[in-house]
């Protein structure tokens, strides 16, 4: 959706005033407005603006002195934004939001078309303060309530019993329409001094950016898919994200279905924390509940997990026990908003779990482009932390080798941040590379960093279920961190049955990856799955 023109049009009103918090600019440069003496000059003037404006300015990029739309080409808007931060930061401000519309006839001597853009700039540095940042991964069965459940949580809503609450995280209209979820997508809340805090309308990018500027403590979720068909979208929103806890609901008019068992299997696989929310208990008896409830129990017994009935043992006891075996379970309605209030005092005291030390590093999960601000790859931060600003390396390309990229600016569910730190799921806007040329599973790394992508690991892996005997040359697909990429097995004396726990040699089929000793990774080929880890790398061919 285009920004509002209102927007625009309200600026220009305004225009420059003296004591007036709106400024004109058609355009800034590095080499002339960062100069010795100019910069200074400049940070002071929007220093004023700020504080003219009780905290806010504006500045209208693309426009003469006069409030004429002149309109400038991508590159420079872009660099004009730079500019602009590197101003703020200087005033002790940020840029808060950007909204840009094209013009005709203005640029390219009157025959493209130029962008004029709207910078709302605040007081006070961008910071990424949270350091309890959780990330939970949905799972579970098509019609389990997994995405209506999210949009009840960060919404505060009940749903209307039709899945109305979903359509705050479904976000592909075919998604909407059809009612089913085809794609990752992600919602957030979080949690002051006072409580929860909520997004009042998760539509608005506005709504989302203010929950993460007023929450001491955040909670993101990785919704992924239930339907069958898209069980490998499923499997790359829980094994290519940074997650912490992963969060499986079971319908209690359905009970555990084999895609239940599919994805607990996932879950545990990759010894991934787990609650087990039994969803729907408004739309059965007491007794059908119960009878749900005895049989999430039976299902984890029987992969060698201890429930624990948190409506039985507590809060307390959850927090403290959750681990690889242990999985709490409790009932929940998102049209009683029964159990609502549990998981939300769950989720404000549940550790962070993942590791977050190490040098930067974060596997591209999704890439786009921004008008006046070009490409942007998305993700969740693996190790390490980034700051805008930064020098990087992106790659692997097909070939292997890595390119040199700038980090132009940082948003964590379209809030700007200065730096984000490890487990935060971060658009990057990056300089020196077309979103063309960037492909999920490529990784962003620090500038010195020496990588060495390779076409083949080693890798101890075990076969959860497969029809026959896996032999040399089976060609499944390796889902690993946000990698998807068919790759031929070559086991260990030639052969692994099902149940089996061997050695393989894997190559990927296509083109190197960047792989090391100890990342986890789950296979696929049809019905037949199976886990492993990386023990060996070997040099690209």
């Amino acid at each position: 959706m285009s920004p509002d023109r209102a927007v625009l049009q309200q600026a220009l009103d305004r225009g420059e005033q003296e004591g007036g918090n709106v400024e004109f600019k058609e355009r800034l440069t590095k080499d002339l407005h960062l100069s010795e003496g100019r910069l200074e000059s400049l940070a002071a003037q929007l220093r004023h603006r700020v504080l003219s404006g009780d905290g806010e300015a504006t500045y209208v990029v693309g426009v003469t002195d006069d409030g004429g739309l002149a309109g400038i080409e991508p590159d420079e808007f872009s660099e004009s934004m730079d500019v602009l931060s590197l101003l703020a930061e200087e005033a002790g401000a940020h840029i808060e939001d950007v909204q840009t519309w094209g013009v005709d006839g203005v640029a390219d001597d009157g025959d493209g078309r130029g962008i004029v853009g709207v910078a709302t700039v605040r007081e006070g540095a961008m910071l990424d303060t949270d350091d309890e940042h959780i990330v939970i991964g949905t799972a579970g069965h098509v019609d389990h309530g997994k995405s209506t459940l999210v949009g009840s949580l960060v919404t505060g809503q009940a749903d209307d019993g039709e899945g109305s609450t979903r359509g705050y995280m479904d976000v592909q209209p075919h998604e909407v329409e059809r009612g089913l979820s085809a794609d990752l997508s992600y919602g957030v809340y979080g949690f002051d001094g006072d409580g929860p805090v909520r997004m009042d309308n998760p539509h608005r990018k506005s709504d989302r950016a203010r929950v993460v500027e007023e929450s001491d403590r955040l909670v993101s979720f990785v919704d992924t898919v239930g339907h069958e068909p898209w069980l490998r979208t499923t499997i790359r929103g829980l094994v290519g994200q940074k997650l912490d806890y992963g969060l499986l609901t079971v319908a209690a008019d359905d009970g555990p279905t084999k895609t239940t068992r599919e994805h607990l299997g996932v879950l545990l696989a990759t010894e991934l924390p787990t609650i087990v929310a039994i969803t729907k208990a408004d739309a059965v008896s007491d007794e059908r509940v119960a009878e749900v409830e005895r049989e999430v129990e039976r299902v984890l017994r029987d992969v060698d997990k201890t429930p624990l009935r948190v409506d039985r043992h507590g809060v307390d006891a959850a927090v403290e026990e959750i681990n690889d075996t242990v999985v709490p379970v409790l009932t929940t309605s998102a049209v009683t908003k029964e159990g609502l209030d549990t998981l939300d005092e769950l989720f404000e005291r549940l550790p962070k779990t993942a590791g977050v030390d190490g040098d930067f590093r974060m596997y591209i999960d999704r890439t786009y482009s921004v008008t006046g601000v070009g490409a942007v790859a998305s993700g969740t931060i693996m190790s390490g932390e980034v700051e805008a600003g930064d020098e990087l390396l992106i790659g692997p390309m097909a070939d292997g080798a890595f390119r040199e990229v700038e980090v132009r600016s940082i948003e964590m569910h379209y809030h700007r941040v200065d730096r984000a730190k490890a487990g935060r799921i971060v658009g990057i806007a990056l300089k020196g590379v077309r979103e063309a040329d960037i492909e999920r599973g490529m990784v962003l790394l620090p500038r010195e960093a020496d990588p060495d992508p390779v076409r083949e690991f080693e890798a101890e892996v075990m076969v959860l279920n497969h029809p026959t005997r896996i032999g040399d040359g089976y060609e499944p697909v390796v889902h690993l961190e946000t990698v998807s990429e068919a790759a031929a097995f070559y086991p260990e004396g030639g052969r692994l049955l099902p149940g089996d726990t061997g050695k393989t040699r894997v190559r990927f089929k296509f083109r190197p990856y960047l792989v090391e000793e100890g990342q986890r990774f789950v296979f696929r080929e049809g019905r037949s799955k199976g886990v492993g880890t990386v023990t060996d790398v070997t040099d690209v061919d």
